[in-house]
């Protein structure tokens, strides 16, 4: 809020210039509207007192109209401002905003006429009033763009005059979109000093607009003629320029954009700004993972996350990790009454702390802590000093592969550090409790998935047996998180390849940091306790078809420019996750959100629930294996794919594929680069 307040103060002086600009235009524009529709005709139009005016008396005229000034120029400010005109960008106007500006004029004039025809007798026609409206928008339009067309000029001439010009400024450029992105990003090419290139054909599915142009640059066709018109204009670059492109369309644009060869990039937003409130230099970006794997935009009810943000002390463990850091930014934006950071490792949570003090200002109530979940007694000092009311824990040991070699430190941290958690929030009378959990908890395979589905039992044990409002979410891979497959393959394509795959038919579930972190918050705020929410993750992605895609999107061919190699299923990994247990299926509820279900609970047994928890803790406090069958004894869905070698390495204990022939590997790259499966 800060933020927004120091903009609109930093961009008070431009729009008092306008304002008063406006207002000698106005009266200008009268002055020429009374010369114009009075000559010396003498005939008689009204009186003001006991003197007679006459058409004719062009000076009585301006006497007359003089204090009606003192009305018609608030109303035209009051209007103009209000009516959003001072925050249009005129360097990238279109036609609604010229619309826009006639139609404020049109209220202004109305206004005006109301006013004159019930609070004064008419001192002149209305007439002048009318066709000082038309002047008076013409003018206000006309200084607009001349300015416009000045920088324009100025641009050029300052293109012509730069020597040195590089390869890149010439380059031919396709722009995908004819809308007002597309107008914006013609605009940003021809009249910006900078490399983005030279546009010389649009396209757009708009069949009306085949064959018209955007500041010259002619539209030639739709969307499924980019191939075609690459070829024929030479494209080297194509920028896609519709910024409400959004899910599976989207994904289709880049597939086909990618296919040519071609730079893609696409269009920022024209009215964003970066972190000092600045406009964002720059108006074309890369590509990013998240672009290809688009979903479409999720609609979440603000009104109810408010409810149990806004105002409130909120704790997030792990608040410097991937997920735990986006769930800080996304609760900012409900204006907490202190947001607190707790986590172990100091330097991501201090980072996160600048950048939050960056975009809220350096008054903001944010506190980094540092402490683990695994210590009682530091969470029992947090818990009395700073009395938080909402907890989002999402501090775990999550690297599958490495908790099959280290099981007994996944046990004490992920599960007896969240009992901890839950034991110190319940003693200092915490309200909500979301807890983070992962698909891998689903008939688990894996030593970090079996103590995520401990977690969601313990969950359940906390909501019934204490007054807070306990839940889960439980959600798949996040795009872009510390040790997940996307940086991994991003990683390997920039070293040449080979990009390296378990297996070709294994299937994730995808999500982007920022989709996972608002509907964590969401079904935060659903308050039913006890319940285990589950993230609708849309279809689940072949890792094959992922990379094969990921290498296209850096402009090589898999299996020609960076090879595949199929490396065998690491210990704990399964082909395919499962957001339900089969049990949960058929008694999956929905909820007032379309994108989260809620499990059915759990049956527990709490007295063998807590004994086989103690026994499990005596195995983790020892180190021993036999944790692995303590976990057993808690989760019975738990089938470990991990075998402990002599050498004491674990393994993969079956699914192992590393040995495959040649054939099996070039026909599963094939069906992945055909789209098939």
């Amino acid at each position: 809020m800060k933020q927004s307040n120091e903009q609109l103060i930093k961009g008070l002086p431009r729009r008092l210039l306008l304002m008063l600009l406006d207002c000698g235009l106005i009266v200008l524009c009268y002055y020429l509207a009374i010369l114009l529709r009075f000559d010396d005709t003498g005939a008689v139009i009204g009186t003001v007192g006991e003197q007679v005016l006459r058409e004719g008396n062009r000076q009585q005229v301006i006497q007359a109209m003089a204090p009606m000034l003192f009305y018609i120029l608030p109303i035209y400010m009051v209007v103009f401002w209000f009516g959003g005109l001072y925050e249009i960008m005129w360097e990238y106007a279109g036609m609604r905003d010229l619309a826009r500006l006639l139609c404020l004029s049109g209220l202004s004039t109305g206004l005006i006429l109301l006013v004159d025809m019930f609070f004064r007798p008419r001192a002149i026609s209305g007439a002048v009033l009318i066709i000082g409206a038309v002047f008076n928008t013409a003018a206000v339009a006309g200084v607009r763009f001349l300015w416009r067309f000045a920088r324009a000029f100025r641009a050029t001439l300052n293109e012509r005059n730069t020597k040195g010009r590089t390869r890149r400024d010439d380059a031919p450029l396709l722009i995908v979109g004819a809308g007002n992105a597309g107008a914006w990003a013609v605009n940003l090419c021809k009249t910006k000093n900078t490399s983005f290139g030279n546009p010389v054909v649009i396209v757009d599915d708009d069949l009306t607009k085949k064959n018209l142009r955007v500041q010259g640059v002619p539209v030639r066709g739709t969307i499924s003629d980019i191939p075609e018109l690459v070829r024929k204009y030479h494209i080297v670059e194509i920028v896609i320029a519709i910024t409400t492109l959004k899910g599976e369309r989207l994904r289709e644009v880049i597939n086909l954009c990618n296919s040519t060869h071609c730079r893609v990039r696409m269009l920022n937003d024209p009215q964003a700004v970066d972190e000092s409130g600045k406009p964002v230099a720059a108006g074309l970006r890369e590509l990013n993972t998240a672009d290809f794997l688009s979903r479409d935009e999720i609609q979440l009810n603000n009104a109810q996350i408010s409810e149990y943000l806004h105002d409130k002390i909120v704790l997030v463990t792990g608040g410097g990790g991937s997920i735990g850091s986006e769930l800080c930014r996304q609760i900012m934006r409900y204006s907490p009454r202190q947001l607190l950071i707790f986590d172990i490792y100091e330097n991501c949570a201090y980072e996160l702390e600048v950048e939050l003090h960056n975009k809220y200002g350096a008054d903001a109530n944010i506190v980094t802590l540092i402490g683990s979940i695994r210590d009682k007694e530091r969470l029992d000092e947090v818990f009395e000093t700073y009395h938080p009311s909402v907890v989002f824990h999402a501090a775990a040991h999550k690297h599958v592969p490495l908790m099959e070699v280290s099981p007994a430190e996944a046990v004490k941290n992920n599960v007896f550090g969240t009992k901890n958690l839950l034991t110190s929030a319940a003693e200092h009378d915490v309200e909500r409790f979301v807890q983070l959990s992962t698909d891998k908890a689903v008939n688990p395979t894996n030593v970090m998935g079996c103590t995520k589905r401990i977690c969601e039992m313990l969950i359940q044990t906390y909501a019934a047996n204490t007054a807070m409002k306990c839940m889960a979410v439980r959600f798949g891979n996040v795009l872009g998180s510390h040790g997940s497959v996307i940086p991994l393959f991003e990683e390997q394509i920039k070293h040449g390849g080979p990009v390296t795959i378990t297996h070709p038919d294994i299937v994730r579930y995808f999500m982007t940091i920022t989709e996972a972190a608002q509907l964590v918050l969401q079904a935060g705020g659903l308050a039913k306790s006890g319940s285990i929410y589950v993230l609708d993750m849309g279809e689940p992605v072949r890792i094959m078809d992922l990379a094969t895609r990921l290498i296209r999107f850096y402009g090589y061919e898999p299996g020609a420019d960076i090879p595949i190699e199929i490396t065998g299923l690491r210990p704990g990994e399964k082909l395919y996750e499962e957001l339900m247990l089969d049990s949960e299926q058929d008694k999956m509820g929905s909820t007032a959100h379309n994108k989260i279900f809620v499990a059915p609970p759990m049956d527990i047994d709490l007295a063998r629930f807590y004994t086989d928890l103690q026994h499990l803790q005596i195995c983790a406090e020892h180190n021993s294996e036999a944790v692995v069958e303590g976990l057993q004894r808690i989760v019975g869905s738990y089938h470990p794919n991990r075998k402990v070698n002599k050498d004491h390495t674990v393994s993969a204990a079956r699914g192992n594929t590393a040995i495959m022939d040649k054939s099996v590997i070039a026909a599963a790259a094939a069906k992945a680069a055909a789209g098939e499966g």
